[in-house]
């Protein structure tokens, strides 16, 4: 019976929360973490660009330059831009690239 109830209140309290995939402030704010690291990218000839949020608050990246063919990659995205925006939007469960989803 617990369950039922837990489940109720999850969509409950989604029904009152934006969509993350319009909430201009949640873009801003996750396009301000990825601003302080873009240097850090470019330096190594590669960017970055937001693409989507999900509704589970999956933030979608397209990784740009040599990011997007860079072996390290995985690692930049876990350890780097994935900390950064999950302290800078705490809302946030995940990131993941979307590269080879648009290239295929």
């Amino acid at each position: 019976m617990s369950t039922s109830v837990s489940n109720v209140s999850r969509q409950n309290l989604s029904k009152n929360r934006p969509d993350p995939g319009s909430d201009s402030k949640l873009h801003a704010s996750i396009e301000e973490a990825l601003d302080s690291l873009r240097p850090y990218l470019m330096a190594d000839g590669g960017s970055v660009r937001l693409v989507n949020v999900t509704p589970d608050y999956v933030v979608e990246l397209e990784l740009l330059g040599a990011c997007g063919n860079c072996p390290m990659s995985t690692m930049t995205l876990r350890a780097g831009i994935e900390q950064a925006i999950k302290r800078a939007v705490p809302e946030v469960s995940r990131v993941e690239a979307i590269n080879g989803a648009m290239m295929a």
